[in-house]
């Protein structure tokens, strides 16, 4: 008989004991410098995106006297945001909606093309780990003198290059933190506040906010981030179809793998020399032979890395290559299989990112520069009068986009006979009420609605306010309704 009480078998305690940890403790990535196209386009890719991103609150923009001259501002005190010609109000805060659908379904048309193009071109996040790592490259060396850095004991020599990487990685922190600052306010001003101690304890806070994070995820978490913080990674696969372009290995041509001698056939082996170099490249630590990984984000570095090797061997180029699943399949039967740009899903997202783009221009183009809101009053909803008459009040906000003062006359339709007037406002010989709002700016009125009861289509009728601009004939209405007492 087994005696089941004496514990389990000695085979399950010894696979518990052998069992992986749950939490790994992390390995520190030393990427090595590699160049080729990809690494060359990832570099025109920084110096383009940094550009724009420190130049870009510079440019200024003619909008006429009192008005912000920088091209690219977001006004929190004034309630604006401006694009060059374009000005945004609070009311009109369904372009940002516009814009970040714009933004998805583009990086959702990008990501069925190209794959993790995003992840690894333009990412702010591999933007400026890039940044980071070129710097670090610089003072402590490559790849294998930064190994023996970090193994070696302290001395003043290393001191002194880790403390000078450190103060050149705040240095740049620092600068896009009060980069990002200049985009809310006007640049030259700002910036002369920000040296000379005269700046709102706002500024310096986000500053200080802006400077922690880049120091912290583009110098310390770095490919952290993209495999554990980001979400971007955990869904983009279902935008993937085998047809997307992804960096990917041919397996089918490198394997069996192993180190090559000199003058050794390649008959009864793969291409593959197993020199590790793709790896050592990575940003992320990606062993690309292993196949797709959450890590990998599509920077291709290492097929830069891979086909210099293959040069150097006097072999074909492509081992590891930006292509898709399908051509390399074709490829492993001998088979030509041509890219298919034109698929369902990338029509599908292409279409919706047209559509989109063409509701928001026609949004733009079709824009008034004029815009009414009309708020009733809800206590009391209605004041009966002494003549027998029912009064309703509202409140008037007039919009002027203008620049410049305009003069407009409000009229009520919808109730025979009802008589309109404005607090503070006389009307005019014919009853017309004119009423004069600034440019650029919201005008507020107190508005009062009588009728007389017979008048009425019950508790709630509904009531049109329209507004004209005088000089242009431009004009908008709002709908809006009238109460009175039960029949």
């Amino acid at each position: 008989m087994t005696d089941t009480a004496a514990g389990p078998p000695r085979a399950a305690v010894v696979a518990v004991e052998r069992a992986e940890p749950l939490y790994a403790s992390h390995d520190k990535v030393y990427p090595q410098r590699v160049a080729g196209r990809f690494r060359q386009i990832k570099w025109a890719a920084l110096v383009v995106l940094l550009g724009l991103y420190y130049l870009a609150p510079w440019l200024r923009w003619d909008r006429g006297a009192g008005a912000p001259d920088q091209a690219l501002l977001i006004d929190m005190p004034g309630r604006r945001a401006y694009f060059f010609w374009i000005e945004i109000w609070p009311q009109e805060v369904y372009y940002l909606t516009g814009l970040l659908i714009l933004a998805a379904f583009g990086l959702f048309l990008a990501t069925a093309l190209a794959g993790r193009v995003w992840c690894g071109f333009t990412c702010p996040q591999t933007v400026w780990t890039d940044l980071f790592m070129l710097v670090e490259r610089l003072i402590e060396g490559d790849r294998n003198q930064r190994l023996r850095l970090d193994s070696a004991g302290f001395s003043l020599a290393k001191a002194a290059r880790k403390l000078t990487k450190h103060v050149v990685w705040v240095a740049i922190a620092a600068a896009t933190g009060g980069a990002w600052i200049l985009y809310f306010a006007d640049a030259p001003t700002v910036l002369a506040e920000i040296f000379t101690g005269r700046a709102s304890a706002t500024v310096y806070g986000f500053i200080g906010l802006f400077t922690a994070t880049t120091y912290l995820l583009a110098g310390w978490a770095r490919e952290q981030v993209c495999i554990y913080m980001c979400p971007w990674p955990r869904f983009q696969a279902a935008m993937f179809d085998e047809h997307s372009l992804l960096v990917t290995y041919e397996a089918w041509r490198g394997e069996p793998r192993g180190h090559r001698k000199a003058g050794q056939s390649y008959d009864d082996r793969g291409h593959c020399v197993d020199c590790g170099l793709c790896v050592r490249v990575c940003p992320t630590g990606v062993d690309i032979r292993l196949g797709q990984q959450l890590a990998c984000i599509g920077c291709a570095l290492c097929v830069d890395a891979c086909n210099g090797i293959m040069a150097k061997v006097g072999l074909p180029g492509g081992l590891i290559a930006y292509d898709s699943l399908a051509r390399q399949t074709a490829r492993s039967r001998g088979q030509s299989v041509r890219y298919r740009l034109l698929r369902g899903r990338t029509i599908a997202y292409a279409v919706l990112l047209v559509v989109v783009g063409a509701v928001m221009l026609s949004a733009l183009a079709t824009r008034s520069t004029l815009d009414l809101n009309v708020l009733p009053d809800r206590a009391p909803l209605f004041v009966r009068l002494s003549d027998g008459g029912i009064r309703n009040a509202y409140t008037l906000k007039i919009i002027n986009k203008n620049r410049e003062r305009q003069h407009y006359r409000l009229t009520a339709d919808g109730i025979a006979g009802a008589g309109l007037s404005v607090l503070g406002v006389e009307a005019g010989a014919d009853g017309a009420i004119e009423l004069t709002v600034e440019g650029d700016s919201v005008g507020t009125f107190r508005a009062f609605l009588r009728a007389e009861r017979k008048a009425l289509a019950g508790e709630s009728t509904p009531v049109t306010m329209a507004l004209t601009e005088i000089d242009s004939g431009q004009s908008t209405q709002h709908e809006t309704f009238f109460s009175g007492p039960k029949h």
